[in-house]
């Protein structure tokens, strides 16, 4: 697809399952900005490569990775809003990239990509999001690349006995 800093990001395939479940895990492990607790995270090979294939086999949805030296390092899925008339102009999209390649524009290639491929998409006009409401160095990106807050759900998360967080939806159309 394209190639930023030496970094490739291209359509991710079935042979990508292993690592981009690894990155899937150690960010749950590392991260307090994933819904998933690192005890709930349960999901099998098996479990990442049909949803894996749910991406690819669907026009309306994709799955991108990112590459350094030959090495996955990060992905960006969408997922479209549903087979239902009224919603199938829409979807979301999670983000992770390993650890040790943060900060160096790797989401930022991700998430252009992303919108590259919705904007060709005839079926896409808005892309959506929700990120908690802590985690600025993400809504940074977000507002950078034209998103824009369209709502909140408070308290939507619970992280302890008496701290919540927000939920921030944001939003694109192309």
């Amino acid at each position: 697809m394209q190639n930023s800093n030496d970094i490739i990001v291209r359509f991710g395939n079935m042979e990508d399952a292993e690592t981009t479940l690894d990155i899937q895990s150690s960010v749950i492990a590392e991260s307090d900005y994933l819904l998933t607790t690192p005890e709930e995270n349960k999901k099998t090979l098996l479990e990442h490569k049909a949803w894996i294939q749910k991406r690819i086999e669907n026009d309306n949805e994709t799955y991108i990775v990112a590459q350094k030296d030959g090495k996955v390092i990060g992905f960006i899925a969408f997922k479209n809003g549903s087979n239902r008339k009224r919603t199938a102009h829409t979807g979301s999209f999670g983000l992770l990239v390993h650890k040790n390649f943060r900060g160096l524009g790797v989401g930022e290639v991700l998430l252009t990509a992303l919108l590259d491929w919705a904007e060709k998409n005839p079926s896409i006009e808005k892309v959506s999001l929700a990120v908690f409401s802590t985690n600025q160095k993400a809504i940074s990106l977000y507002k950078k690349m034209g998103f824009r807050e369209e709502g909140r759900k408070i308290k939507e998360f619970k992280i302890s006995e008496h701290e919540y967080w927000d939920d921030v939806l944001m939003y694109k159309l192309v």
